[in-house]
């Protein structure tokens, strides 16, 4: 797999370590096997200064955030872009017809095909999964449309762990792309880092191992909300990890107020399609 796709190992394996927790917050039975030698590898190299809580969180956060969107709002597509090795058409409670669309490189959905396969895993009743191989960078839209996506039908888009592995551009240029492809009642569920995390000296080990392994972060914006807004979309909430409603009694930092300066942050957030 490409370089920035092992990172999706690396993900799954902080999911496993939640999912084996007697509190865990979620279980995802196939988080192990996904996350394989590389993703534990990968945990350690990469280990900082609440690394395991905050995937915790995140995973958390979009859980139910994604379970609210098909569950209360009736969303019945849902497009994760940059799928990695996410398990959730397969252990997530699905409300009947829901067809799950997962874009990612090709690489990297054939070998979590061949993971998921040796687990035995198989998709709730009720739920069709559509993965489509392609590059994010590129053109994906039409390949999205043939795979049966349907345009005129809100749609639960969902980038997680992805924004701060692209350029500026290319972030302003896939939510905006994304924006103008959606009906009414669409929603965007994502994360982003704080440009200050990027230039964080607490966490250069953490960064400079990203970037040798070919995976630097290239992305941060200290004002999520406008940049959404900039991008065709409106927030609805944006939280960072030990706010209320994205703790989960997992941070153990205090939360830092957004008008203090200076402040590494990583940023939770739901954003509605705007009517008319």
């Amino acid at each position: 797999m490409e370089a920035v796709s092992r990172t999706a190992q690396w993900t799954a394996a902080a999911r496993a370590l939640e999912s084996e927790r007697a509190d865990a917050l979620f279980v995802d039975p196939y988080a192990r096997t996904v996350a394989a030698d590389t993703g534990f590898k990968l945990l350690d190299r990469y280990a900082g200064a609440g690394t395991v809580e905050f995937l915790a969180i995140r995973t958390t956060y979009l859980d139910r955030a994604i379970r609210r969107a098909v569950g209360e709002q009736g969303i019945r597509q849902v497009v994760f872009l940059a799928t990695g090795m996410d398990t959730r058409p397969y252990r997530l409670p699905w409300p009947e017809g829901v067809t799950v669309f997962e874009l990612d490189r090709p690489a990297l959905l054939e070998a979590k095909a061949q993971l998921l396969e040796e687990a035995d895993a198989e998709l709730p009743a009720g739920v069709t999964r559509h993965p489509i191989a392609v590059d994010l960078a590129g053109e994906w839209s039409d390949s999205l449309r043939a795979a049966g996506w349907q345009e005129r039908t809100p749609t639960l888009w969902v980038v997680e762990g992805l924004l701060f592995f692209l350029p500026e551009d290319a972030v302003r240029r896939l939510l905006t792309t994304v924006a103008s492809l959606s009906a009414p009642g669409t929603v965007l569920l994502g994360d982003f880092a704080s440009r200050v995390s990027l230039i964080n000296p607490m966490a250069r080990p953490f960064l400079s191992a990203l970037k040798e392994d070919g995976n630097p972060w290239l992305f941060g914006t200290d004002h999520p909300e406008t940049f959404l807004t900039e991008c065709g979309w409106q927030p609805r909430e944006v939280r960072q990890p030990g706010d209320e409603g994205a703790a989960f009694d997992r941070w153990p930092y205090a939360s830092v107020a957004r008008e203090v300066p200076g402040v590494p942050r990583s940023f939770l957030f739901t954003a509605d399609l705007p009517q008319g």
